[in-house]
């Protein structure tokens, strides 16, 4: 195949979403590879380094094929939101345009993929000490007297979940607005760029067999040992990896709590279940170019190429 060289004009991007044990790797890989271009991971389980097997990140074949960014680079306590990966995603990119090659980011973070295409609304960041500061406080006080002296100072926000409550109080006690009305302005993208986006939308029985297939392939290609060396680092319960599908359940295997076979028949249904809430937020909330059966579409690559032309 010749070297494909893109239309530089104005910086473009491929966007390639769909749910869990679709194909979505292996088709970002084979539009890497046409359009001189690298992956960029949008999947918020990928971007940790422990249990590669369980979070079906790409192997080191994959990865020799074409350059692969922001994948597995943290450690399990370490906290990622959709802002600290879009300025990431953001910078890689940038670094790919730059050196004349083309971004494809892919994953099944929906949130990510409609942050970085969409843009966000520009809620600061509170310090390291602000977080800290308020934190301490709901500890001291409770959260229920936490969330009533919060609603005090911002009675607009109309949440109540700890997590939401707990940042919204840190915007204020950084910035002395309510988050709602940082959230009122209009949205910033992190990048300025033109996206084609490819949906793969599987024919739904096909891809739960695949799903159930998927735990079966992982347990057999050393998920257990994955699961038992994360858990000798003592992660906090709360931590985003601890949520990845498959944890959980090989974990109570570990701990004598389950057998295997009931791990494997509830890890199915966790994954059965996760992809069908992905295909319902990516039919209704992102915006397809192309949608693909599977990732041997042709239809797609050459329509992504006209695009970069």
């Amino acid at each position: 195949m010749e070297s494909f060289t893109p239309n530089r004009e104005k910086n473009k991007a491929i966007v390639v979403a769909g749910p869990t044990a679709s194909g979505k790797s292996a088709l970002a890989i084979r539009l890497a590879k046409a359009a001189n271009g690298i992956v960029v991971n949008a999947d918020s389980m990928q971007v940790y380094r422990d249990v590669p097997t369980l979070t079906a990140r790409p192997t080191a074949a994959d990865e020799s094929e074409v350059p692969h960014r922001l994948y597995g680079f943290l450690e399990p306590d370490e906290s990622f939101s959709v802002f600290k990966w879009v300025r990431a995603a953001a910078a890689e990119m940038r670094a790919a345009w730059a050196a004349g090659k083309t971004p494809v980011v892919v994953g099944g973070t929906g949130l990510y993929l409609q942050t970085l295409t969409n843009g966000m609304s520009p809620v600061p960041q509170a310090d390291a000490a602000v977080r800290q500061s308020v934190r301490d406080e709901c500890e001291r006080l409770g959260f229920a007297a936490f969330l009533a002296e919060f609603r005090r100072k911002d009675p607009s926000f109309p949440f109540a979940d700890p997590q939401r409550v707990l940042r919204a109080a840190e915007v204020l006690a950084q910035t002395g607005k309510s988050v709602t009305y940082w959230q009122s302005l209009p949205f910033e993208k992190a990048v300025d760029a033109d996206f084609y986006g490819v949906l793969i939308d599987p024919d739904r029985a096909e891809l739960y067999a695949r799903c159930d297939e998927r735990f079966d392939l992982m347990t057999r290609n050393g998920a257990e040992n994955e699961v038992r060396a994360l858990l000798a680092k003592n992660p906090p319960a709360d931590s985003l990896i601890m949520k990845a599908v498959g944890v959980a359940e090989i974990a109570a295997v570990l701990n004598g709590e389950a057998t295997m076979e009931q791990a494997a028949a509830h890890a199915r249904q966790m994954t059965r279940n996760y992809a069908k809430r992905q295909i319902t937020w990516f039919r209704h909330r992102f915006r397809a170019d192309a949608v693909a059966a599977d990732a041997k579409s042709d239809a797609v690559l050459t329509d992504a190429l006209h695009f970069l032309s």
